[in-house]
């Protein structure tokens, strides 16, 4: 497959998400879990509005408002499960097991829609989930970590929330950008004033310059760059194209957790992680076919919105 500037592009939003897993687990490690949430959506809510007032784009609606505000609500609990969980295990496994919503999403809208999926997306599922057996296994057969067991909720709650995304925005008028900007606010005063009995000030003032550092990226790289630039590039390919070479993440989440965080990978886990990196993938382009059926092509007109928000 040739690489269009496009493709480059989603790989670079991809490596992004994959890299944020290593920052989180670094920044939560000294200000903690609620305060860092805070700052990064506080910052990315904060540059969003800037970057929606020079692009002139309207307020948002009563619709958008009480989407945003709904939706806003369920992404909050996820990234909670999220953060949360990557400190109670490495930055590879927790980058592979969210890695799940890429083959429980389909199965939840299959259900929602009472359209059943082809039997080797199953097969693909199976594979994923063996996987995972084999990447919380460490040197043997045991009991998932508190984390790894984190990240698995994290991507169940994630699959409703992309499903609930999809089912509650097609056939409304809502405009990606407001929405997400919306979420964005909810997210930031959310954490913030969750944040505050802890003591905000006090975690804020314990960051020094690597935490903010890890801060900065997963509210301008992670959040807002990811998202503009995804919001480009899928209006230039097709929704089908752009959900594959983003499927790339837990490559990446994998390369960044051994070359920066340290993560070390066990024969076992090593074997575990490679099933669910096949697994994952052939379930994406199953998916992808089945969805688009023979007109792959023919679908230009950008990634459903579901696509859009879960990530932003």
């Amino acid at each position: 497959m040739r690489l269009s500037r496009t493709d480059v592009s989603l790989l670079a939003v991809a490596a992004v998400w994959g890299s944020s897993y290593w920052a989180a687990q670094h920044a939560a490690g000294t200000i903690g879990v609620l305060p860092l949430l805070a700052a990064r959506f506080g910052l990315a809510a904060a540059v969003l509005t800037v970057v929606a007032v020079l692009l002139r784009v309207a307020r948002p609606s009563r619709d958008e408002l009480r989407l945003g505000l709904l939706l806003g609500g369920s992404q909050a609990v996820v990234l909670v499960l999220e953060t949360w969980g990557v400190t109670r295990t490495t930055a590879t496994n927790a980058g592979l097991l969210i890695s799940l919503t890429v083959v429980l999403t389909p199965v939840l809208e299959s259900l929602a829609g009472r359209r059943w999926l082809p039997r080797p997306f199953f097969v693909a599922a199976v594979t994923a989930v063996v996987g995972v057996a084999l990447l919380v296994s460490g040197d043997g057969f045991s009991a998932p970590t508190v984390g790894d067991t984190l990240m698995l909720v994290a991507a169940l709650v994630r699959s409703v929330h992309v499903t609930a995304s999809g089912s509650l925005t097609r056939h409304r008028e809502v405009r990606t950008v407001t929405l997400t900007l919306v979420q964005s606010w909810v997210c930031a005063v959310g954490f913030t004033v969750a944040a505050l009995p802890g003591g905000l000030g006090a975690a804020f003032g314990a960051a020094d310059a690597g935490t903010w550092w890890a801060v900065a990226w997963l509210g301008l790289a992670c959040t807002l760059f990811a998202f503009l630039v995804q919001l480009w590039a899928v209006r230039a390919t097709s929704a089908a194209r752009a959900s594959l070479v983003m499927g790339t993440e837990p490559v990446w989440a994998v390369a960044v957790g051994i070359t920066l965080a340290g993560d070390q990978l066990t024969s076992l886990m090593a074997a575990g992680a490679a099933l669910v990196l096949v697994g994952t993938g052939w379930g994406q382009q199953v998916e992808v076919r089945h969805r688009t059926g023979p007109a792959l092509s023919a679908d230009q007109g950008g990634a459903p919105e579901s696509r859009l928000l879960h990530q932003s």
